[in-house]
């Protein structure tokens, strides 16, 4: 299984949820980076991603997105052949 990435924050129902998502599709660790925490953190995501919202998750090398692209992505059977590569 591909390195899970998710910049987030502690109160964001959608961090919460996109953990959710990829933990009911067998994801067991994902490497969390706390932006509320950091502002330099931010500011690289903001860098990489060129969004300013939470959640912004990676699999592997791949920017997914937020929430909404992250469901996206599973509505159209796109995830688990990704978290399978």
């Amino acid at each position: 299984m591909p390195h899970v990435k998710m910049y987030c924050t502690a109160v964001c129902p959608y961090c919460v949820m996109a953990e959710k998502l990829l933990n009911k599709k067998g994801v067991t660790e994902i490497e969390k980076v706390r932006v509320d925490l950091d502002p330099a953190q931010r500011e690289a995501m903001m860098q990489i991603t060129g969004r300013r919202t939470v959640p912004q998750v990676f699999i592997g090398d791949r920017h997914v997105g937020g929430f909404d692209d992250l469901s996206a992505l599973d509505a159209a059977g796109e995830l688990e052949p990704l978290l399978a590569a």
